[in-house]
């Protein structure tokens, strides 16, 4: 359950920042205001490497054993505070957030001459909502800390253990090959 609830909190900080985040009034040389609208991907480019590690996480926890759980527990909630921080510097300075967003479309360089330009900034709710993403991650992050003794073991499949054969094959891996190369399994007891 915590593992799709991750997949679903990563796929919900693609959707924030990919959203419009801002919408900035640009004072024109005739005097009106010109709108522009920012969006999640120019505001807070940061997010889709963290959704990406986010997934990745996924993956890892549902090979890894209880020790490497938890510490992918704790990487999860720190990611989840890189996503709160991002969107919270975004949001604690919108202008400069979008201050590339306003040079391509004016040719206006640097934070102060773009400040400027900004009669006022309209916030959407996008960031609120990777705020809030970003707080679940860490809630889920926790949760897999906390509760990764707990989870069923992962299968064999992945554990390195190995069979020891048995019969004059044992201890020569040479001879084992080529014992599978004639068509012989030199796993099998002898007759």
């Amino acid at each position: 359950m915590l593992l799709a609830a991750t997949a679903l909190l990563a796929a919900l900080v693609f959707l924030a920042w990919s959203q419009p985040w801002f919408t900035l009034e640009l004072t024109a040389s005739s005097g009106d205001p010109v709108p522009l609208e920012v969006r999640g991907d120019v505001a807070a480019a940061a997010l889709p490497p963290l959704a990406l590690a986010l997934l990745a996480i996924v993956a890892a926890l549902a090979l890894a054993g209880p020790a490497l759980r938890t510490v992918f527990g704790v990487l999860e909630a720190l990611l989840g505070g890189c996503v709160v921080a991002v969107t919270a510097v975004a949001l604690g300075a919108p202008v400069a957030a979008s201050a590339s967003a306003v040079t391509e479309v004016t040719g206006v360089g640097g934070s102060e001459s773009v400040a400027e330009l900004v009669a006022s900034v309209r916030v959407s709710a996008w960031p609120a909502v990777a705020i809030a993403v970003g707080v679940l991650v860490v809630v889920a992050g926790l949760s897999v800390a906390l509760t990764a003794r707990r989870w069923p073991a992962s299968g064999r499949r992945y554990s390195r253990t190995r069979i020891e054969a048995v019969g004059p094959a044992a201890s020569d891996p040479i001879a084992e090959w080529d014992a599978l190369s004639d068509g012989d399994d030199p796993t099998a007891p002898s007759r």
